[in-house]
């Protein structure tokens, strides 16, 4: 069976096809910040490190960094704080995480393909991704993210307002809810099709 044969596209059809490359720039700006976040994690790691060997330097930087405040001075690393400083480092590693869904699986959807068929180190989530499943992966994830900062906050309740409590409780619930509706509707629109086709 011969392939179809496969017409040039005209010059407008070419330049608006030809246009998806302009999101490039933005891939490689998003490497970019993930190196930022990378060196983030080293930082804080460090510090903490620093501080489980008693320097004074380091738990006070941590301690500016999470934004803990105690009523009594701190003068060593204590559970809490240890706590709050592997909740930021866990956050840094899924906004990581969602940051390479975003470049590779962006990349693949929207610009060209990787052609990683075949390769050991293929993503396995990257065999069936497409605009629709890249959403309802990124709306997971937001959640996770959401979750991590809210258990952060909870921690440290008392150097936060209600306010901010009762606000951040509310914009995780909507992310939740957000998510069962984008996953909801991706189950409709995958089930249409094949619903319509009996």
């Amino acid at each position: 069976m011969s392939l179809p044969e496969i017409r040039p596209l005209r010059p407008i059809p070419r330049l608006i096809f030809a246009s998806r490359w302009l999101q490039l720039p933005l891939y490689l700006g998003l490497i970019a910040a993930q190196g930022v976040y990378v060196f983030h994690f080293w930082v804080e790691l460090v510090h903490l490190l620093e501080a489980a060997f008693g320097s004074e330097t380091a738990l006070q930087a941590l301690i500016s960094g999470i934004g803990y405040k105690s009523d009594a001075p701190i003068t060593q690393l204590n559970e809490t704080v240890i706590m709050l400083v592997v909740l930021a480092l866990i956050d840094v590693v899924m906004i990581s995480n969602l940051l390479i869904m975003v470049i590779v699986g962006g990349y693949e959807t929207f610009v060209s393909r990787l052609n990683l068929e075949g390769h050991q180190d293929q993503p396995e989530w990257l065999d069936h991704v497409n605009a629709s499943v890249l959403k309802v992966k990124l709306a997971t994830a937001i959640i996770g993210i959401s979750s991590i900062h809210l258990l952060k906050t909870f921690i440290n309740a008392a150097n936060y307002d209600d306010k901010v409590l009762i606000a951040q409780t509310v914009i995780h619930i909507t992310f939740l809810l957000s998510a069962i509706a984008i996953a909801f509707t991706d189950r409709l629109m995958s089930h249409a099709p094949a619903s319509s086709s009996h």
